[in-house]
């Protein structure tokens, strides 16, 4: 998940936090999440090619189901038979898709190209939320659109070691798109049950979905070491701990400043990239990280000025 995935207001209020305690866990909790959150671009880039794009989200999203699933085990009794066929609908377009987009893109690209296509689903998430809910978009907000979306232009025309990353960066934005609905209907629809639970039930379901796919193409020859570590991590870390950040996070102080973490993940998942894999930051990548991360800016600044 990245991703960071909506501007929408928390109409649902968690367990009240004690004023001094709130004031800096929440700062921690935001940078631990992009920290967490930009990492999953590196495991993938590592591990999406041995293991094949649904190989691999299947891994990740049954490691992250089994962290979770304790907290879905504890409201058992709240669950009713229409909440499951919502975390199916919402567990495809906010984990499954989206998750395989990212793999598939991370076989053919850079890990830091591909985080950096994540930081538009502030954008895409404030789209569906006009297209479908009616929620205004102001003039800064236009402005910070169309901004981004040269941000996506500038990236998709990039080149690594001589090949085009159009694709990669194609596929990444779209699964964005499918970030910006996932926001937005979780917040909608799911609203009535606590967010570890909602985390829980919408990543099983996704795991449960995959799992055909996953049999079909895995890998007929040993997986290296270092990928199945990656792929752990990629469902112990960015999975189950970080979606239990993220609608902890969510529900607590509301989906607008939740989203800022959408500053974070490309930041630390080109950090990670270059560190662990010397991968270079291009002009391109610069240019379109500035004009995403600003038009992101401008959103974030019309959602604070309505709260």
């Amino acid at each position: 998940m990245s991703s960071s995935d909506s501007s929408l207001r928390s109409t649902t209020a968690a367990a009240p936090i004690a004023p001094a305690t709130s004031a800096w866990l929440t700062p921690a909790e935001l940078l631990l999440l992009g920290a967490v959150w930009g990492s999953s671009f590196l495991f993938m880039r590592i591990a999406a090619t041995d293991f094949g794009a649904f190989a691999l989200v299947e891994v990740r999203l049954a490691l992250g189901a089994l962290i979770l699933l304790p907290f879905l085990l504890r409201v058992k009794d709240q669950i009713k038979p229409s909440h499951w066929l919502r975390f199916l609908g919402i567990g495809i377009v906010n984990s499954a898709a989206p998750f395989v987009l990212f793999a598939w893109a991370a076989q053919r690209a850079p890990a830091g190209v591909v985080a950096i296509s994540n930081a538009t689903v502030v954008m895409f998430t404030s789209i569906v939320a006009f297209l479908l809910f009616g929620e205004k978009i102001s003039r800064r907000g236009a402005l910070g659109l169309l901004l981004g979306f040269i941000g996506v232009a500038a990236l998709a025309s990039g080149k690594t070691s001589g090949g085009s990353v159009l694709p990669a960066a194609l596929a990444g934005v779209f699964a964005s798109i499918l970030y910006g609905f996932g926001g937005n209907f979780t917040k909608r629809y799911l609203h009535d049950l606590p967010p570890s639970a909602v985390a829980a039930g919408t990543v099983m379901c996704a795991a449960i979905v995959v799992a055909p796919l996953a049999f079909m193409t895995w890998p007929s020859t040993p997986v290296p070491a270092l990928s199945w570590l990656s792929a752990v991590m990629l469902g112990a870390l960015c999975t189950g701990l970080a979606y239990f950040l993220y609608y902890r996070l969510l529900y607590r102080i509301g989906a607008p400043r939740t989203s800022t973490v959408t500053y974070l993940v490309p930041l630390f998942g080109v950090i990670w990239a270059w560190v662990f894999l010397s991968e270079p930051l291009t002009l391109s990548m610069a240019v379109a990280g500035a004009l995403i991360l600003g038009g992101v800016a401008l959103s974030q600044q019309r959602a604070s000025a309505k709260k």
